[in-house]
């Protein structure tokens, strides 16, 4: 697919600077890009490497002088990249049919536009929606619903009675409503709560590789729409999370935990069970959450605590060996004073 420059910034709602007729077939970064592809800047650092770029085009949030390259101006640069990136390597979905290979139950129900690709596994009374893809070695629960547009990959479990909104894209290696890690002493032994809810994921969200979320003990696990998860991410039981969130790899969620909408827990994050995490939170990496965190808040450390605060503690702590060596010398100091004047008060 081919499309001129001033096509691309309709599609984007930016402005060209220079030839608008210059013919794109392609997105790339500036050192690889070639002749027929368009580049991006994001910003300043980047502009000076725009003057070597062999591409046709970039993508620049500002004008930039003495630069004969035709320009597409935004305001964000990335965002625009991404949506081009997609104009040119999208293709139209074409369905697959259910492979002869895959097993699907006769009471489940799979659109005639689905894809169930080879050794795919649809349980009892499942329900699969127009255009979902299934990819090999899937296998999909009893009562499971899987909306339209899914795209499930290789390997993924998705446990019975689980719900899929529309859009959803599950990377491999995922489970979805494996048990909540419920048990209760009896003397030494543990023993298993039932876990009898489900998992429900609303439209739009993309789940990363090797994640696990748990199904709740009673009512759901709630993931809400246009969330994203990267990979190694771990979700206890009725956990819920607010729409547009974004779950960093290898963060750790427990049990009956909320977060509100937009919320950023960057990697290895860990949170404990039964706090509220408000909108729009950003947390810090490695950070650890014991307490409620309110809403608007950035918070670092384990255990968390506001940025500034955590700045001025993370400051001190490098100093710490040099404040104890000085804490060590006045203290020697004051025993030597105290014995002294304990002296002339015996002698007197």
């Amino acid at each position: 697919m081919k499309r001129s420059l001033e096509s691309l910034a309709r599609e984007v709602g930016g402005k060209v600077i220079g030839d608008g007729s210059v013919v794109i077939s392609g997105l790339a970064g500036i050192e690889g890009a070639q002749k027929g592809d368009i580049t991006f800047a994001s910003n300043e650092r980047f502009f000076a490497l725009l003057k070597e770029t062999t591409a046709s085009a970039a993508i620049v949030p500002q004008e930039i002088a003495n630069l004969s390259l035709p320009l597409l101006i935004v305001k964000n640069p990335l965002l625009a990249a991404a949506k081009i990136l997609a104009l040119f390597t999208l293709r139209p979905y074409v369905a697959g049919g259910v492979s002869e290979m895959a097993w699907v139950s006769p009471s489940a129900k799979v659109s005639t536009d689905a894809t169930i690709h080879p050794f795919a596994s649809i349980g009892d009374e499942a329900e699969i929606g127009p255009r979902a893809i299934i990819h090999p070695f899937v296998s999909i629960g009893p009562q499971a619903l899987i909306g339209e547009d899914c795209v499930i990959h290789p390997h993924v479990a998705i446990y019975r009675g689980c719900v899929l909104g529309k859009r959803v894209i599950v990377h491999a290696g995922t489970i979805i409503g494996a048990d909540g890690f419920g048990f209760v002493k009896e003397g030494e032994a543990n023993v298993k709560i039932p876990q009898v809810g489900i998992v429900e994921i609303e439209d739009d969200v993309e789940i990363g590789a090797n994640c696990c979320i748990d199904r709740a003990t009673f009512g759901k696990t709630l993931i809400k729409k246009g969330v994203k998860f990267d990979n190694l991410v771990q979700i206890g039981h009725n956990v819920q999370i607010g729409e547009h969130s974004i779950i960093v790899s290898q963060v750790g969620i427990s049990g009956s935990t909320k977060l509100g909408r937009n919320v950023i827990l960057a990697g290895q994050v860990g949170v404990v069970d039964h706090v509220e995490i408000g909108d729009n939170v950003m947390v810090g990496a490695q950070s650890g959450i014991h307490t409620d965190v309110p809403p608007h808040q950035v918070v670092v450390g384990s255990p968390a605590l506001p940025h500034r605060q955590f700045l001025r503690v993370a400051a001190v702590w490098t100093k710490l060996p040099e404040m104890k060596r000085g804490l060590d010398r006045v203290r020697k100091r004051l025993e030597a004073l105290e014995k002294k004047v304990g002296k002339e008060k015996g002698e007197a």
